[in-house]
């Protein structure tokens, strides 16, 4: 049970942004299947001095496991603007024989929106 002063622990991410690639769909050895595709998201760069120094982008991996999202992932193309809700995923896996992490989010929606 939670009071008003206790922190809600929450994985919840919101990404607006302009797909920079044809969404990829794979076939995964066990049957699985994911569409995976970038979001490039602008910010303001902030210096340590307080300013702004110019805009600057994230180029976010995303992955849509659900039938819905990938559907809607598929519809996308290179330069569309898109909106992304999900959860920030941590994914380890052995590359060159070294074991490696990526994060990324894992798309619960996706949608099309004008720029």
């Amino acid at each position: 049970m939670t009071d008003d002063t206790t922190p809600q622990e929450a994985n919840e991410v919101r990404l607006v942004g302009r797909v920079s690639a044809e969404p990829v769909r794979q076939e995964l050895p066990s049957g699985d299947q994911v569409v995976t595709m970038r979001l490039v998201v602008p910010r303001a760069r902030v210096r340590a001095t307080g300013g702004v120094k110019g805009p600057t982008v994230d180029t976010i991996d995303v992955a849509c496991w659900s039938g819905r999202s990938r559907a809607s992932a598929l519809r996308l193309h290179e330069g569309d603007h898109a909106e992304v809700c999900g959860a920030l995923r941590r994914r380890f896996f052995r590359a060159g024989g070294a074991a490696v992490s990526r994060y990324e989010v894992e798309a619960s929606a996706v949608r099309r929106v004008r720029a």
